[in-house]
């Protein structure tokens, strides 16, 4: 599978963080998103969530209107966030579990136990165009349930991987990274687009790139991290550069 089929999409939820942290409207994080594009990002993610402790609303419609590459809308599967993606319409819709105590996303979706109720928050959202994707653990179950409740894509949860390798925790990862490598495998033989993210960095993020099944990885908070000492569109280009090197292996 040649390099340019992996597709990286830029999370830029963090630079709304440091906007919110002082209450007015620097940094802009659509400006975020249109250096992302410059640097060669294939898509933006912006996850609204329930509390907009970093992405608003206003920030949502003027992505919308200002990007050229794919709007990745990350949201709760709350009544509220389908209306909003219903509204705007973006490219792709990211399901994902929200608990307002927690500091970043912990997990993937139990799809399983909410099997009936995703399948018909789905439905109206791929009626609208949207292409829905789901994300969940690297378990069989879920990504089987996935396949059942009409979604066209999985995200598999990158977070306990990256952990343990910052950690030092080399069984742990090597465990990880292998059920990463098999879903990967079973959600493509299942006709599920796979994508990947949470926790990447340069240093994890070249054995995950090298799945072959994997389309996208979605990157955030280490890329606006890493901006801060050599420059946003700096950190995208070695992080892109990392990614071409693993598939062309």
């Amino acid at each position: 599978m040649p390099a340019t089929e992996l597709r990286l999409g830029v999370n830029i939820d963090h630079v709304a963080t440091v906007r919110n942290a002082r209450g007015g409207s620097y940094p802009d994080p659509v400006r975020a998103a249109k250096l992302a594009e410059e640097a060669g990002a294939d898509g933006i993610t912006a996850h609204l969530r329930e509390d907009r402790r970093h992405i608003v609303d206003a920030d949502i419609e003027t992505l919308v209107a200002a990007l050229s590459v794919p709007l990745n809308f990350e949201m709760a599967a709350t009544e509220e966030m389908q209306s909003i993606a219903l509204r705007h319409r973006p490219h792709a819709v990211c399901i994902v579990p929200e608990k307002r105590e927690e500091r970043t996303t912990e997990g993937g979706l139990d799809v399983a136990r909410e099997e009936d109720r995703l399948a018909r928050f789905i439905a109206p959202l791929r009626e609208a165009g949207c292409r829905v994707s789901l994300f969940v653990g690297a378990e069989r179950t879920q990504i089987d349930a996935a396949a059942r409740v009409g979604a066209q894509v999985i995200e598999l949860h990158t977070g306990a991987y990256c952990d343990a390798h910052a950690e030092g925790r080399i069984e742990a990862r090597d465990s990880e990274f292998t059920a990463l490598r098999e879903m990967a495998a079973h959600a493509h033989s299942l006709g599920l687009e796979v994508h990947a993210g949470h926790g990447l960095t340069y240093d994890t993020v070249t054995p995950i790139a090298a799945f072959p099944e994997v389309k996208e990885l979605n990157i955030g908070h280490f890329l606006i991290g890493e901006a801060i000492f050599r420059g946003l569109k700096p950190a995208i280009a070695e992080m892109r550069r990392l990614m071409a090197a693993a598939r062309a292996s």
